[in-house]
C-alpha cells in the first residue's frame, strides 16, 4: 500500500482487496476495510443486485461485526472484473482542439491562431450536432492501481490517459439521456494506456487503427482503487483530473471539459449493446498526454494520478521480458 493511503467520498466505497491467505471484496470506510466474502462472492455480484445492495451497505459499513483488516495491510486489487468495457476517445473539448490545430499547422499550414480558431469551430458544431466515438477493450489489460506497469516488446510510445470510469448498475437498451444517470452504480478511476507507435496499421492503411494492439498489452489499464458510489460523488461533470508523470504535473483538467457527458454517452452506446451491470464505459482523457509533452514512458517512470473523491493511483513503469 502506498502512504498515504487512498482517501474516499462518502462514507464508505467498495474494493477487491488480498491478504496473505486469498482475494476477497471488500466494503471501505476510510482506513478500515470489511471483508465481504461473508456475504457475496465478488465485488461483481454486488453490482449485480445493486438497488437491493446498496442500503444493506450502508447498513454493514455502521457495523462493528465481520471480519475487519487495516486498508494498509492489505494489497489493493481491480475492484472489480467488469463485463464489456467500453473506452470514449477524443472526448474532452481542449485535448482534441489541439490535436486538430496542430494537424492544420502541420499538414495544412495555418498560422497558429488560424488553426485554433478553425479547431475550435470544429468542436462546438461537433457538440451541437455530433455522435461520440466508442470502442472496447480488453479486461486482460486490467491491473491493480499500485501494479507496475510493464511496457510491451513492441513499440517505443508508450502514453498515460487518465479518465473517470463508470460502472453500469442496471441493464438497459436505447436509454434516453434524460434517464441514464440512474444506470450509473458506481464511478472509479482508469489509465488507459496507449502506445502510440503502434496505433496505425501501415500494412492495412484501409482500415486504420488497431486499438487491440495499441491500448490492450497486459497492464495497459491501471483501475481502482474503489467503486465508489454514485450518490456519494456529487456532479461527475465537476471532477478534477490531475496525473504526474515523476512529479511533473501532464494532466490537469475538470470533467466539465467533456465533449459529450456522461448521459450522451450512456445513450449512445446503449443503441447498439445492451448495458448489463458491471459493464465499464470509460469516459475520455482530457489534454496533458505524454504525445503532447512529446515525453513517453520509460522503465523507472512512475506515475501518480487521481480524480476527486475516487482516490489515488501510483503505478511504476518496467520493461518488459
Amino acid at each position: 500500500m502506498p502512504d498515504p493511503l487512498p482517501t474516499h467520498a462518502g462514507p464508505f466505497a467498495l474494493g477487491t482487496f488480498s491478504n496473505s491467505a486469498n482475494a476477497f471484496p471488500g466494503l471501505v470506510t476510510g482506513a478500515r476495510v470489511r471483508d465481504l466474502s461473508d456475504q457475496v462472492p465478488s465485488v461483481r455480484a454486488l453490482i449485480d443486485g445493486w438497488d437491493t445492495w446498496l442500503p444493506r451497505l450502508d447498513d454493514l459499513a455502521r457495523s462493528a461485526d465481520g471480519t475487519w483488516h487495516d486498508l494498509a495491510d492489505l494489497r489493493v486489487l481491480t475492484p472489480i472484473e467488469p463485463g464489456q468495457i467500453l473506452q470514449s476517445g477524443a472526448n474532452y473539448r481542449k485535448h482534441v482542439v489541439d490535436l486538430v490545430a496542430a494537424e492544420k499547422e502541420s499538414v495544412h499550414g495555418a498560422t497558429p491562431e488560424e488553426a485554433r480558431v478553425d479547431a475550435e469551430k470544429m468542436m462546438d458544431e461537433r457538440i451541437r450536432s455530433g455522435i461520440p466515438y466508442v470502442f472496447l477493450g480488453s479486461p486482460r489489460a486490467m491491473c491493480g492501481p499500485y501494479d507496475d506497469i510493464v511496457l510491451p516488446t513492441l513499440g517505443e510510445q508508450h502514453d498515460w490517459e487518465l479518465e473517470l470510469a463508470l460502472v453500469i448498475g442496471k441493464s438497459g437498451k436505447n436509454i434516453p439521456a434524460e434517464e441514464a444517470m440512474a444506470y450509473v452504480a458506481a464511478y472509479t478511476v482508469c489509465n488507459d494506456l496507449t502506445t502510440r507507435d503502434r496505433l496505425y496499421r501501415p500494412d492495412l492503411k484501409a482500415i486504420g487503427t488497431d486499438w487491440f494492439t495499441a491500448k490492450n498489452a497486459d497492464t495497459f489499464l491501471p483501475t481502482g482503487p474503489f467503486l465508489v458510489p454514485a450518490a456519494f460523488v456529487g456532479d461527475p461533470n465537476d471532477l478534477r483530473i490531475t496525473l504526474r508523470h515523476n512529479g511533473v504535473v501532464r494532466q490537469d483538467e475538470s470533467t466539465k471539459d467533456m465533449i459529450f457527458d456522461i448521459p450522451r454517452l450512456i445513450a449512445y452506446v446503449s443503441t447498439t449493446t445492451t448495458l448489463h451491470p458491471g459493464d465499464l464505459l470509460l469516459t475520455g482523457s482530457p489534454a496533458g498526454n505524454g504525445a503532447h509533452w512529446g515525453v513517453f514512458l520509460k522503465p523507472g517512470d512512475v506515475m501518480e494520478a487521481e480524480i476527486t473523491g475516487l482516490g489515488h493511483q501510483r503505478n511504476t513503469v518496467r520493461s518488459g521480458q
